[in-house]
């Protein structure tokens, strides 16, 4: 029996994630297990350089010998975490053993971000890995609300006609169960509250005895073009995310015949082979009314390791400051991977706007936006609050130029709700075989080969994390 568990994900990996992790694998696998005081430890050789891997410490059993993990990245839709149990490191190739999405909210903050933004991705893997043990992760940072919407049951109980299993959350009786027939779902979703004026709602018919259609918006305007047209296409993904779920369930369901979305809003030239929506639509024979839907591209792989991503050094950062220092981040937001709470000095979690509010609180379309940074981390030693732009070493001066944009940032969180803390901007930088810095704004750069080079300026909570990372390792051979 293999004796290692690999755990590889898209975003900052938390213990919290781990620990749910190893709880179902021991529940489900029979497998004894204690993991208390779990550490996520990047691993260094010999020579001090990091080898781009981690290793979760704290967890004794007979079974587990070593969990590993590394940070990959997907193709297109693609689930937070992918869990293998085999002696050999992970091929793109292989089946995982788990797929775990990973949400913070549920309804109470949108009522399509906990169910439907995420769907997508579910139904995607199943492109790749047909029938893989898929799991959703709700990591609540805010209080669940006692009674769900209706969206919210419809789609969860979509996801449990797909076999999806729910975790973390409590369960609610009316979304316990899957649908039991076509007619159910249909039926239930023609009397749930209907989209405001102006919106498309979504409704499922069954037309004839060979075609149900389901409506429903897939364009999403973009951007004001020069010439005073708007840009814009096959981008609306809540929508993209609910009407790949329900055809999904249909299917399930046992429907084979025709399933057509209408009332779309796109044109021939936004449906693109490449689009996530066009490659699921091939995949579960989904048509578009009045297009021609073109065959998919589908890339080679679900996933890949990352070797090149900004967020390689801003992770890094992270985690040794969190593990080998009294530093902890109060927000992030990874190369975009996840946008997190930014936390107050109560551990009060508050959603970043991207605009600044004005005095009622409320945030109009043209206000000044904020230039949200990858990584706040709060030296509770020295009182000091490192605000931190990750980027790729040949892109040194796109980082440096972005911190100069932090003053909303600060002004409105930072400084509000920690105004006795010293604010200090920096950039943490991946990649290229660099062995020293040269730019003052330059904190921490981790190049290609895993060495870690601290910048004449780096704040001081950089400096001792990695010195007593280097330690630790020394100790430890």
């Amino acid at each position: 029996m293999p004796k290692t568990m690999w755990i590889l994900t898209e975003e900052r990996p938390k213990k919290e994630v781990v620990s749910q992790i190893l709880k179902k694998f021991s529940e489900e696998q029979g497998v004894l297990a204690s993991f208390d005081s779990l550490r996520i430890i990047p691993i260094l050789d010999e020579s001090s350089n990091f080898i781009s891997e981690y290793k979760i410490l704290g967890v004794k059993s007979p079974t587990i010998e070593n969990i590993y993990l590394s940070i990959i990245s997907g193709s297109s839709s693609f689930v937070d975490y992918l869990v293998y149990f085999q002696d050999s490191k992970p091929d793109p190739k292989e089946r995982p053993l788990y797929a775990i999405e990973e949400t913070k909210t549920d309804d109470s903050e949108s009522r399509n971000t906990g169910v439907f933004q995420r769907a997508t991705k579910f139904v995607y893997l199943e492109v790749f890995h047909p029938g893989v043990d898929k799991t959703m992760l709700y990591n609540l940072q805010i209080d669940q609300k006692d009674k769900p919407t209706e969206t919210n049951i419809f789609g969860t109980r979509c996801f449990r006609t797909l076999g999806v299993q729910f975790m973390g959350k409590k369960d609610n009786t009316a979304s316990l169960s899957g649908w039991s027939s076509i007619h159910e779902l249909i039926e239930f979703k023609a009397q749930m509250k209907k989209a405001h004026s102006g919106n498309v709602p979504i409704v499922i018919k069954q037309v004839s005895n060979e075609l149900i259609s389901i409506s429903g918006k897939l364009y999403k305007k973009g951007p004001k073009k020069k010439d005073g047209t708007y840009s814009g296409g096959l981008t609306n993904d809540p929508n993209i995310g609910a009407l790949s779920l329900i055809a999904a369930t249909l299917r399930n369901l046992g429907w084979t015949k025709r399933i057509q979305i209408v009332k779309h809003g796109l044109t021939e030239e936004m449906v693109r082979p490449k689009n996530k929506f066009v490659q699921i639509a091939n995949h579960l024979n989904i048509e578009l009314d009045g297009i021609n839907l073109p065959g998919a591209y589908l890339p080679g792989k679900y996933w890949e390791y990352e070797t090149t991503g900004e967020k390689l050094g801003s992770i890094f950062i992270h985690l040794v400051v969190e593990e080998f220092s009294e530093g902890f981040s109060i927000y992030e937001n990874h190369a975009g991977c996840e946008r997190g709470y930014f936390y107050t000095a109560d551990r009060k979690p508050l959603a970043v706007g991207k605009r600044l509010s004005n005095k009622d609180g409320v945030m109009l379309k043209n206000a000044e936006k904020i230039a949200i940074p990858d990584l706040v981390i709060f030296d509770s030693k020295r009182s000091e609050m490192i605000n931190i732009e990750g980027e790729r070493s040949v892109n040194v001066d796109a980082g440096i130029k972005q911190i100069a944009n932090f003053s909303n940032m600060e002004k409105t969180y930072i400084k509000h709700y920690y105004p006795k803390c010293k604010v200090i901007r920096t950039v943490v930088l991946y990649g290229g075989d660099g062995k020293s810095i040269e730019n003052d704004e330059v904190g921490f750069l981790l190049n290609s080969s895993g060495k870690m080079v601290l910048g004449k300026n780096a704040p001081k909570v950089f400096e001792e994390a990695i010195q007593n990372l280097i330690k630790f390792w020394q100790l430890a051979s």
